[in-house]
Formats: C-alpha cells, sequence, structure tokens
C-alpha cells in the first residue's frame, strides 16, 4: 500500500479514507494540468482577444506571428490591415452578442414584472420558474389567468371581501367620514336656526317704577341683552324723565317676577332655558292673566306680569319695602318650584 510504511498503526476504515484521499488529489492534479494546457495553447492563437490586452497589444501580438522573416513592403501593410480587420470584427460581433444577451434579460424582467402585477395567487412564482420550453402554452396560460382575474374584480368591487358579512361594528375610515360631514352639516343647520330665532322681533311690556307704574311697550331682539334692552328703554323715557335722562345704562335694572336679572343675560338664553322667577315664568313677556274658572294644582299657572324697569339710587333707598324687599339677584342655577306674590 502506497504512503502506508512498516510502522503504521490504523484500522481498515482509516486505509479506506486515505486511499480515497489520495485519489481526490490526483484527479486534482490532472485538472490543474489539463487547465494549464488549454491556458498555453489559448495564449498561442493569434485571432483570439486576450483578457486583460488592450487591442493595440493583441494586435502587435498577432502580427509578429505573422511576419517571421523577410517579407516585402506591401506584404507587411497587407498583413498589417487584415489583422486589424479581424480583430475589429471579433470585437464587434462580441459586442453585439452582449448587448443582444442585454436586450433579452431585460425582456424577460419586464415579462416577470408584468405577470407578478397581473397575477396575486400564491403560486404565481412557480409559474415564472418554470422552464421556457413550451412558452406559447405558457403565455396562453398567464393571459387566460389574467383575463380572469380581471372579470373577478370588476364582478366583486374588492377582492377579499364578502359583502353579506357584518361590518358595521369595524372602524371604516369612508363611513367616519360620512358621518363627519353629516354632523358638521347639522351642527351649521343649527346654528343658521338659532341666529334666525335670535333675529325674531320681540314685544316687551314693562313698567318704569319709581314707587308708581308707569307702564310702557317696546321691541327689541330675542338676541338682544338686558343692557341693550335698558339702552333702548332709556331713549324711549328720556324725553319723560329727568332722572333718566342724567343717568347711565348700569344704573338701570331690569327686575322680571321679583328677580334682578343682570345686564349680560339675553332674552333668547331665558326663553330657551325656560327660565322661572319667584312669581311667574321669565320667559313670557307680554302680560296676562290665569283665567281659569276650576282651580288645578297639577296644572301651572299660566300667568305673567310686567317686568319693572328700576333706577339703581332709588333701589338702594327703598329695598326694604314692599315690593323692592322681595327682589333678589337672578341665579341662572336655582330652580323655583311654586310662584308665590307675598313673602320672602
Amino acid at each position: 500500500m502506497s504512503g502506508m510504511g512498516d510502522g503504521y498503526v490504523g484500522t481498515a476504515q482509516d486505509a479506506v479514507r486515505i486511499r480515497r484521499l489520495e485519489k481526490q488529489r490526483e484527479a486534482e492534479r490532472r485538472k490543474i494540468q489539463e487547465l494549464k494546457t488549454k491556458s498555453a495553447s489559448a495564449k498561442d492563437q493569434p485571432g483570439l482577444l486576450q483578457f486583460g490586452s488592450s487591442t493595440s497589444e493583441i494586435l502587435e501580438t498577432a502580427f509578429k506571428k505573422e511576419t517571421v522573416g523577410l517579407v516585402t513592403r506591401e506584404q507587411y501593410v497587407e498583413k498589417r490591415v487584415n489583422i486589424q480587420s479581424k480583430i475589429e470584427e471579433e470585437e464587434k460581433e462580441k459586442l453585439q452578442k452582449q448587448q443582444q444577451e442585454e436586450e433579452e434579460l431585460q425582456l424577460q424582467k419586464r415579462k416577470k414584472r408584468k405577470i407578478r402585477g397581473n397575477s396575486r395567487l400564491s403560486f404565481a412564482e412557480d409559474i415564472d420558474n418554470e422552464p421556457q420550453e413550451d412558452e406559447p402554452h405558457h403565455k396562453n396560460f398567464v393571459m387566460l389567468l389574467a383575463d380572469n382575474l380581471e372579470a373577478n374584480r370588476l364582478r366583486c368591487g374588492k377582492l377579499g371581501k364578502d359583502p353579506t358579512v357584518e361590518t358595521s361594528f369595524l372602524p371604516d375610515s369612508e363611513r367616519e367620514a360620512e358621518e363627519q360631514a353629516e354632523r358638521e352639516r347639522l351642527r351649521k343647520q343649527w346654528l343658521r336656526e338659532q341666529e334666525q330665532i335670535r333675529n325674531e322681533p320681540l314685544e316687551i311690556t314693562y313698567s318704569y317704577w319709581d314707587g308708581t307704574g308707569h307702564r310702557r311697550v317696546i321691541q327689541v331682539r330675542k338676541g338682544d341683552s338686558i343692557g341693550e334692552f335698558l339702552r333702548a328703554v332709556q331713549q324711549q323715557l328720556a324725553p319723560e324723565f329727568r332722572e333718566i335722562r342724567t343717568t347711565s345704562v348700569e344704573n338701570l335694572l331690569y327686575v322680571k317676577e321679583d328677580l334682578i336679572i343682570p345686564h349680560q343675560h339675553s332674552f333668547y338664553e331665558l326663553i330657551v332655558n325656560k327660565a322661572r322667577g319667584k312669581s311667574g315664568p321669565l320667559f313670557h313677556f307680554d302680560v296676562h292673566e290665569d283665567v281659569r274658572t276650576i282651580a288645578d294644582a297639577t296644572i301651572e299657572k299660566d300667568e305673567s306680569h310686567a317686568g319693572k324697569v328700576v333706577e339703581r339710587h332709588w333701589y338702594e333707598k327703598n329695598k326694604h319695602i314692599f315690593p323692592a324687599s322681595r327682589w333678589e339677584i337672578y341665579d341662572p342655577t336655582k330652580k323655583w318650584e311654586r310662584y308665590t306674590i307675598h313673602g320672602d
């Protein structure tokens, strides 16, 4: 046995493995020798382009081998022209072949992208990777598959959804956008309606009170505040009462149903909230009495009294005397369960 001396100690399996490795090394040596032989033979061929060499180097090498010995000038020029033409043709053919291969590669890539864009099936990649031996049948199958997918998309609208399934509880951006638009439309409509109500005319019967009553009627808007109402009252009463001409609007008070209503509140607020006073409703501004012939405690009295316009100096001077002793500041949070006309 080669490679093993008399002192070798090992099993039969080791000997088999050693022989196998020696055979592999021998085969590798032969391959290397064959490659060296091929490389040397290719280097000697003048018609082949050498990798890493320029065109001028290749031309000079081939020309030297063709012009061994003595040649005439005409032969020298002719051989050089022939060799140069041959090298240029080889380079041109090689360039054309590379361009053709690149075009074919790009065409195959475009076909694959088109197929993947049209198909959403899980085995689309398997279709792309199939051999191209049966190209016409492959194209027909892909076209048929794309037509079926397009038909399904047009018929169903959205792929992957069942229109019969209840989905109202799921988030839906389109539905939420429609609901938000509808809420915004209703909000604007309500604001327009409330603005129309504020601009409606309101006729108010009031009495200027200086110890005795001087009843008047004035018209304002429902959206006007108590301060704006008192300014209009001052203009109406100024020609008749000197104390009204010399005072300011801030020194006038409006008392309705025994409640002094602050200037910042509006008639619209009193009407909408159905505000109530100590002796009657604050949302009726005319004067009428309850004319029911039969008393019924379960039905609220339908009775309204004329509000009083009072000068602040007179109120401070007489607030301990009836009826000013019953008056108190209006508080929207305070509820009056029943109406009274006497007492606190």
